[in-house]
């Protein structure tokens, strides 16, 4: 592995932040072009109330992963920042193969179109929110490749939380029509039986 000066390190660390906000913009940008293509079909928004939520407890993952190594000094460990950053990349490539595989029925928000069947290709095969286990690593990795440890727990505990709903959402959402009773023997990421 290559040497990592503590400058050198909070400024990679800084972009790969800045690639992580990328992508987001990325995401959103999709997202919109994906609600108009729901929208245009009869789509219909389920659990508005906690999109703000999300958006700002992920906005605050970011900038605590900016801040608390500056602040803290927190130092790069190459075996845990490496590790980390390798289930940062896993946990991208997972969430693009989510995007992917739902095509214009992928969202950053909770819509659904009269009629179209439940998508159990890809990831969904094998579990039902497989999204959300790719936010998880990245919520716990992306501040441990810098030893941001406060900010991993701090967003984990509170997207724990948070996911209890979206998943209480997005299961009452699929469930006209009978599309979840399809999936009900994939597992649940996220969610206790």
């Amino acid at each position: 592995m290559p040497s990592v000066t503590s400058m050198d390190s909070v400024t990679l660390y800084l972009l790969l932040l800045g690639l992580v906000a990328v992508e987001r913009l990325a995401e959103l940008i999709t997202a919109r072009r994906h609600t108009a293509w729901s929208v245009a079909r009869g789509g219909r928004e389920y659990g508005r109330g906690h999109y703000p939520a999300m958006v700002a407890l992920h906005t605050a993952l970011l900038v605590g992963c900016a801040v608390e190594p500056w602040l803290a000094g927190r130092p790069f460990v190459p075996v845990l920042g490496w590790s980390a950053l390798a289930v940062v990349v896993a946990a991208q490539g997972l969430r693009w193969w989510c995007i992917a595989t739902l095509g214009p029925r992928w969202n950053t928000r909770v819509l659904v179109v009269p009629g179209l069947p439940l998508v159990e290709a890809g990831p969904y095969r094998l579990l039902r929110h497989p999204n959300y286990v790719a936010v998880v690593a990245e919520g716990i990795a992306l501040p441990l490749v810098h030893t941001a440890w406060l900010t991993a727990l701090g967003f984990t505990v509170l997207n724990l939380l948070l996911l209890r709903v979206r998943i209480s959402c997005e299961d009452t959402a699929l469930t006209q029509g009978g599309r979840l009773r399809a999936a009900a023997s994939v597992p649940r990421a996220g969610a206790s039986s």
